[in-house]
Protein backbone atom coordinates (compact mmCIF):
# COMPACT_ATOMS: atom_id res chain seq x y z
CA UNK A 1 0.00 0.00 0.00
CA UNK A 2 1.61 3.46 -1.03
CA UNK A 3 1.24 6.53 0.75
CA UNK A 4 -1.69 8.16 -1.21
CA UNK A 5 -3.42 4.87 -0.42
CA UNK A 6 -2.24 5.06 3.21
CA UNK A 7 -3.68 8.67 4.10
CA UNK A 8 -6.67 8.68 1.91
CA UNK A 9 -7.69 5.93 4.48
CA UNK A 10 -6.22 8.12 7.34
CA UNK A 11 -8.47 10.81 5.96
CA UNK A 12 -11.70 8.80 5.90
CA UNK A 13 -11.37 7.60 9.65
CA UNK A 14 -10.89 11.23 10.66
CA UNK A 15 -14.34 11.74 8.95
CA UNK A 16 -15.75 8.93 9.91
CA UNK A 17 -14.53 9.27 13.76
CA UNK A 18 -16.05 13.17 13.12
CA UNK A 19 -19.47 12.07 12.08
CA UNK A 20 -19.64 8.89 15.02
CA UNK A 21 -18.32 11.31 17.89
CA UNK A 22 -20.26 14.46 16.85
CA UNK A 23 -23.47 13.13 15.30
CA UNK A 24 -24.56 12.85 18.93
CA UNK A 25 -23.58 15.76 19.89
CA UNK A 26 -25.73 17.24 16.89
CA UNK A 27 -28.91 15.11 17.77
CA UNK A 28 -28.59 16.50 21.15
CA UNK A 29 -28.69 20.11 20.06
CA UNK A 30 -31.60 19.52 17.50
CA UNK A 31 -33.55 17.87 20.61
CA UNK A 32 -33.37 20.71 23.33
CA UNK A 33 -36.06 22.16 22.66
CA UNK A 34 -38.36 18.75 22.66
CA UNK A 35 -37.07 17.57 25.66
CA UNK A 36 -35.99 20.68 27.47
CA UNK A 37 -39.43 21.63 29.12
CA UNK A 38 -38.23 23.90 31.52
CA UNK A 39 -34.62 25.39 32.49
CA UNK A 40 -33.15 22.27 34.83
CA UNK A 41 -33.93 20.22 31.87
CA UNK A 42 -32.26 21.72 29.35
CA UNK A 43 -29.00 21.99 31.59
CA UNK A 44 -28.81 18.42 32.28
CA UNK A 45 -29.43 17.85 28.58
CA UNK A 46 -26.46 20.49 27.96
CA UNK A 47 -24.74 19.10 30.70
CA UNK A 48 -24.46 15.51 29.04
CA UNK A 49 -22.47 16.46 26.25
CA UNK A 50 -20.59 19.63 28.01
CA UNK A 51 -17.34 18.02 28.40
CA UNK A 52 -17.24 16.49 24.81
CA UNK A 53 -18.73 18.74 21.82
CA UNK A 54 -15.65 20.62 21.75
CA UNK A 55 -13.22 17.52 21.92
CA UNK A 56 -15.68 15.70 19.05
CA UNK A 57 -14.95 19.03 16.92
CA UNK A 58 -11.15 18.71 16.87
CA UNK A 59 -11.51 15.73 14.91
CA UNK A 60 -13.44 18.02 11.79
CA UNK A 61 -10.76 20.50 11.77
CA UNK A 62 -8.29 17.75 12.00
CA UNK A 63 -9.74 16.24 8.89
CA UNK A 64 -9.74 19.35 6.90
CA UNK A 65 -6.39 19.77 7.92
CA UNK A 66 -4.84 16.37 6.93
CA UNK A 67 -6.45 17.41 3.76
CA UNK A 68 -4.69 20.08 3.47
CA UNK A 69 -1.90 18.82 4.15
CA UNK A 70 -1.83 15.38 1.68
CA UNK A 71 -4.49 16.33 -0.72
CA UNK A 72 -4.02 20.09 -1.31
CA UNK A 73 -5.76 19.83 -4.55
CA UNK A 74 -8.50 18.31 -3.20
CA UNK A 75 -8.90 21.30 -0.81
CA UNK A 76 -8.49 23.40 -3.01
CA UNK A 77 -11.34 22.41 -5.08
CA UNK A 78 -13.69 21.52 -1.85
CA UNK A 79 -13.30 24.64 -0.28
CA UNK A 80 -13.80 26.39 -3.31
CA UNK A 81 -16.54 24.75 -4.99
CA UNK A 82 -18.50 24.21 -1.55
CA UNK A 83 -17.44 27.46 -0.01
CA UNK A 84 -21.18 29.09 0.60
CA UNK A 85 -21.92 25.55 2.54
CA UNK A 86 -19.07 25.30 4.29
CA UNK A 87 -19.22 28.97 5.58
CA UNK A 88 -22.83 28.55 6.51
CA UNK A 89 -21.22 25.37 8.60
CA UNK A 90 -18.74 27.27 10.32
CA UNK A 91 -21.28 30.09 11.02
CA UNK A 92 -23.29 27.21 12.68
CA UNK A 93 -20.47 25.86 14.91
CA UNK A 94 -19.25 29.10 15.54
CA UNK A 95 -22.90 30.11 16.81
CA UNK A 96 -23.69 26.85 18.59
CA UNK A 97 -19.97 27.00 20.13
CA UNK A 98 -20.48 30.10 21.55
CA UNK A 99 -24.23 29.20 23.14
CA UNK A 100 -22.52 26.54 24.90
CA UNK A 101 -19.93 29.28 26.64
CA UNK A 102 -22.32 31.84 27.12
CA UNK A 103 -25.82 30.82 28.37
CA UNK A 104 -24.79 30.21 31.81
CA UNK A 105 -23.58 33.73 32.28
CA UNK A 106 -26.93 35.20 32.82
CA UNK A 107 -29.81 34.02 34.36
CA UNK A 108 -32.30 36.04 32.44
CA UNK A 109 -34.81 33.28 30.81
CA UNK A 110 -34.60 35.52 27.29
CA UNK A 111 -30.61 35.12 27.13
CA UNK A 112 -30.64 31.46 27.95
CA UNK A 113 -33.34 31.51 25.41
CA UNK A 114 -31.76 32.45 22.70
CA UNK A 115 -28.83 31.03 23.36
CA UNK A 116 -30.91 27.41 23.56
CA UNK A 117 -32.09 28.37 20.30
CA UNK A 118 -28.48 28.93 18.96
CA UNK A 119 -27.51 25.48 19.85
CA UNK A 120 -30.97 24.15 18.21
CA UNK A 121 -30.54 25.47 14.64
CA UNK A 122 -26.34 25.45 14.96
CA UNK A 123 -26.53 21.65 15.18
CA UNK A 124 -29.40 21.48 12.80
CA UNK A 125 -27.93 23.38 10.31
CA UNK A 126 -24.78 21.93 10.44
CA UNK A 127 -26.12 18.16 10.63
CA UNK A 128 -28.00 19.22 7.33
CA UNK A 129 -25.04 20.40 5.21
CA UNK A 130 -22.87 17.67 6.30
CA UNK A 131 -25.58 14.95 4.53
CA UNK A 132 -25.88 17.45 1.84
CA UNK A 133 -22.12 17.97 1.08
CA UNK A 134 -20.82 14.58 1.32
CA UNK A 135 -24.05 12.94 -0.56
CA UNK A 136 -22.76 15.31 -3.44
CA UNK A 137 -19.29 14.13 -3.18
CA UNK A 138 -20.49 10.37 -3.54
CA UNK A 139 -22.59 11.68 -6.71
CA UNK A 140 -20.47 13.88 -8.38
CA UNK A 141 -20.19 17.49 -8.93
CA UNK A 142 -19.00 19.51 -11.58
CA UNK A 143 -15.49 19.73 -12.06
CA UNK A 144 -13.68 21.04 -15.06
CA UNK A 145 -9.95 19.82 -16.76
CA UNK A 146 -8.39 22.21 -14.22
CA UNK A 147 -9.68 20.36 -10.93
CA UNK A 148 -12.18 23.82 -10.60
CA UNK A 149 -15.71 23.50 -9.60
CA UNK A 150 -17.80 25.01 -12.31
CA UNK A 151 -21.47 24.78 -10.67
CA UNK A 152 -22.96 27.01 -8.51
CA UNK A 153 -24.58 27.14 -5.08
CA UNK A 154 -28.13 25.30 -6.07
CA UNK A 155 -25.90 23.05 -8.12
CA UNK A 156 -25.40 21.25 -4.47
CA UNK A 157 -29.22 21.75 -3.24
CA UNK A 158 -30.43 18.50 -5.81
CA UNK A 159 -32.92 15.89 -4.52
CA UNK A 160 -30.23 13.17 -4.13
CA UNK A 161 -28.36 16.22 -1.62
CA UNK A 162 -30.84 16.97 -0.06
CA UNK A 163 -32.27 13.75 0.76
CA UNK A 164 -28.73 12.58 2.38
CA UNK A 165 -28.90 15.84 4.59
CA UNK A 166 -32.47 14.82 5.89
CA UNK A 167 -31.41 11.68 6.43
CA UNK A 168 -28.38 12.83 8.40
CA UNK A 169 -30.99 14.75 10.33
CA UNK A 170 -32.97 12.13 11.40
CA UNK A 171 -29.72 9.92 11.65
CA UNK A 172 -28.43 12.21 14.38
CA UNK A 173 -31.28 12.87 16.14
CA UNK A 174 -31.99 9.51 16.89
CA UNK A 175 -28.25 8.97 17.68
CA UNK A 176 -28.14 11.67 20.64
CA UNK A 177 -31.73 10.65 21.99
CA UNK A 178 -29.97 7.46 22.75
CA UNK A 179 -27.01 8.95 24.05
CA UNK A 180 -29.78 10.70 26.23
CA UNK A 181 -31.11 7.63 27.36
CA UNK A 182 -28.03 6.84 28.75
CA UNK A 183 -26.72 9.96 30.35
CA UNK A 184 -29.79 11.26 32.09
CA UNK A 185 -32.66 9.64 34.85
CA UNK A 186 -35.86 9.95 35.79
CA UNK A 187 -38.62 11.34 33.56
CA UNK A 188 -36.08 12.85 31.37
CA UNK A 189 -35.06 9.27 30.64
CA UNK A 190 -38.26 8.04 30.22
CA UNK A 191 -38.71 11.26 27.31
CA UNK A 192 -35.59 10.15 25.99
CA UNK A 193 -36.47 6.31 25.24
CA UNK A 194 -39.82 7.31 24.00
CA UNK A 195 -38.36 10.12 21.73
CA UNK A 196 -35.50 7.57 20.12
CA UNK A 197 -38.07 4.87 19.51
CA UNK A 198 -40.30 7.34 17.80
CA UNK A 199 -37.61 8.78 15.94
CA UNK A 200 -36.44 5.00 14.84
CA UNK A 201 -39.18 4.07 12.44
CA UNK A 202 -38.59 7.25 9.92
CA UNK A 203 -34.73 7.15 10.26
CA UNK A 204 -34.95 3.97 8.35
CA UNK A 205 -36.97 4.75 6.35
CA UNK A 206 -34.92 7.56 5.31
CA UNK A 207 -31.97 5.29 5.20
CA UNK A 208 -33.49 2.86 2.87
CA UNK A 209 -34.72 5.36 0.29
CA UNK A 210 -31.37 7.07 0.14
CA UNK A 211 -29.24 3.57 -0.54
CA UNK A 212 -31.84 2.68 -3.26
CA UNK A 213 -31.24 6.10 -5.03
CA UNK A 214 -27.91 5.97 -4.40
CA UNK A 215 -28.21 3.01 -7.11
CA UNK A 216 -29.73 5.65 -9.39
CA UNK A 217 -27.73 8.86 -8.80
CA UNK A 218 -24.48 7.31 -7.77
CA UNK A 219 -21.99 4.72 -9.89
CA UNK A 220 -22.43 2.37 -6.96
CA UNK A 221 -23.64 -0.14 -8.76
CA UNK A 222 -20.76 -0.07 -11.09
CA UNK A 223 -18.12 0.24 -8.34
CA UNK A 224 -19.93 -2.55 -5.79
CA UNK A 225 -22.14 -4.14 -8.20
CA UNK A 226 -26.02 -5.07 -7.13
CA UNK A 227 -24.93 -7.24 -3.92
CA UNK A 228 -22.66 -4.26 -2.55
CA UNK A 229 -20.73 -6.39 -0.42
CA UNK A 230 -20.12 -7.07 4.05
CA UNK A 231 -20.10 -3.28 5.07
CA UNK A 232 -23.24 -1.43 3.32
CA UNK A 233 -25.32 -4.63 4.27
CA UNK A 234 -23.91 -4.32 7.90
CA UNK A 235 -24.69 -0.79 7.49
CA UNK A 236 -28.52 -1.72 7.48
CA UNK A 237 -28.24 -4.63 9.29
CA UNK A 238 -27.05 -2.10 12.34
CA UNK A 239 -30.13 0.05 12.15
CA UNK A 240 -32.31 -2.75 12.25
CA UNK A 241 -30.57 -4.17 15.32
CA UNK A 242 -30.52 -0.17 17.13
CA UNK A 243 -34.11 -0.80 16.48
CA UNK A 244 -34.90 -4.08 18.61
CA UNK A 245 -32.05 -2.74 21.10
CA UNK A 246 -34.45 -0.09 21.67
CA UNK A 247 -37.78 -1.96 22.21
CA UNK A 248 -35.98 -4.45 24.67
CA UNK A 249 -34.38 -0.65 26.44
CA UNK A 250 -31.06 -1.94 26.21
CA UNK A 251 -29.78 1.55 24.95
CA UNK A 252 -26.18 1.03 25.42
CA UNK A 253 -26.38 -1.60 22.71
CA UNK A 254 -28.43 0.59 20.25
CA UNK A 255 -25.83 3.33 20.62
CA UNK A 256 -23.69 0.75 19.19
CA UNK A 257 -25.54 -0.37 16.64
CA UNK A 258 -25.83 3.07 15.33
CA UNK A 259 -22.55 4.42 15.83
CA UNK A 260 -21.67 1.35 13.11
CA UNK A 261 -24.55 2.79 11.03
CA UNK A 262 -22.88 5.99 10.82
CA UNK A 263 -19.60 4.18 10.38
CA UNK A 264 -20.14 1.66 7.69
CA UNK A 265 -22.56 4.07 6.18
CA UNK A 266 -19.01 6.77 5.78
CA UNK A 267 -17.11 3.76 4.98
CA UNK A 268 -19.09 2.34 1.90
CA UNK A 269 -18.96 5.91 0.53
CA UNK A 270 -15.16 6.28 0.97
CA UNK A 271 -15.19 2.51 -0.76
CA UNK A 272 -17.75 4.16 -3.96
CA UNK A 273 -15.03 7.08 -4.30
CA UNK A 274 -12.08 5.23 -4.20
CA UNK A 275 -9.03 6.21 -5.65
CA UNK A 276 -10.98 8.82 -6.53
CA UNK A 277 -11.47 12.13 -3.80
CA UNK A 278 -14.33 14.29 -6.12
CA UNK A 279 -16.10 12.56 -8.80
CA UNK A 280 -16.89 15.34 -11.85
CA UNK A 281 -20.06 15.37 -13.07
CA UNK A 282 -18.99 16.25 -16.46
CA UNK A 283 -16.39 13.66 -17.22
CA UNK A 284 -14.69 11.08 -15.11
CA UNK A 285 -11.39 11.61 -16.08
CA UNK A 286 -11.43 14.82 -14.94
CA UNK A 287 -12.33 13.69 -11.44
CA UNK A 288 -9.53 14.29 -8.93
CA UNK A 289 -7.90 11.25 -7.21
CA UNK A 290 -5.40 9.98 -4.66
CA UNK A 291 -2.36 10.83 -7.27
CA UNK A 292 -3.27 13.88 -9.06
CA UNK A 293 -4.49 15.94 -6.17
CA UNK A 294 -1.87 14.59 -3.10
CA UNK A 295 1.17 16.39 -1.64
CA UNK A 296 4.32 15.11 -2.86
CA UNK A 297 6.11 11.74 -1.65
CA UNK A 298 7.83 13.96 0.80
CA UNK A 299 5.39 15.43 2.50
CA UNK A 300 3.70 12.32 3.18
CA UNK A 301 6.45 11.04 4.17
CA UNK A 302 6.52 13.34 7.08
CA UNK A 303 2.91 13.33 8.04
CA UNK A 304 3.00 9.60 8.45
CA UNK A 305 6.12 9.96 10.83
CA UNK A 306 3.73 12.81 12.69
CA UNK A 307 0.66 11.16 12.63
CA UNK A 308 2.15 7.91 14.42
CA UNK A 309 3.57 9.38 17.15
CA UNK A 310 0.36 12.07 18.20
CA UNK A 311 -2.46 10.18 17.00
CA UNK A 312 -2.38 7.13 19.25
CA UNK A 313 -1.94 10.14 21.97
CA UNK A 314 -4.98 11.91 21.62
CA UNK A 315 -6.93 9.18 20.46
CA UNK A 316 -5.63 8.19 24.79
CA UNK A 317 -6.31 11.34 25.69
CA UNK A 318 -10.05 11.17 24.36
CA UNK A 319 -10.97 8.03 25.48
CA UNK A 320 -9.83 8.72 29.13
CA UNK A 321 -12.45 12.28 29.13
CA UNK A 322 -15.15 9.77 28.02
CA UNK A 323 -14.20 7.32 30.82
CA UNK A 324 -13.87 10.10 33.07
CA UNK A 325 -17.36 11.45 32.34
CA UNK A 326 -19.12 8.03 31.81
CA UNK A 327 -21.69 8.19 34.98
CA UNK A 328 -25.92 9.79 34.26
CA UNK A 329 -26.44 13.24 35.29
CA UNK A 330 -29.22 13.94 37.80
CA UNK A 331 -32.32 16.49 37.56
CA UNK A 332 -30.83 18.55 40.33
CA UNK A 333 -29.03 22.07 40.05
CA UNK A 334 -26.14 21.22 42.16
CA UNK A 335 -23.24 20.90 40.11
CA UNK A 336 -25.01 21.39 36.22
CA UNK A 337 -22.37 23.81 34.89
CA UNK A 338 -24.53 25.03 31.46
Amino acid sequence: MDLNTLWFILVGVLYIGFFVLEGFDFGVGMLLPFLGKDDLRRRVIINTIGPHWDGNEVWLLTAGGATFAAFPNWYATLFSGFYLPLFLLLVALIARGIAFEFRSKDDNPRWRALWDWCIFGGSLVAALLLGVAFANLLRGVPIDAKMTYVGGFFNLLNPYALLGGITTVLGFALYGAIFLSLKTTGDLLAQSRAMAQRLWLPTTVAFVLLTVYSYFETDLLLRLGVNPGVVPITSLAALLAAGLFLRRQREGWAFIMLALTIATTLLTEFMVMFPRVMISSLNPVWSLTIYNASSSPYTLTVMTIVAGVFVPIVLAYQAWTYWVFRKRLVTRPEGLTY
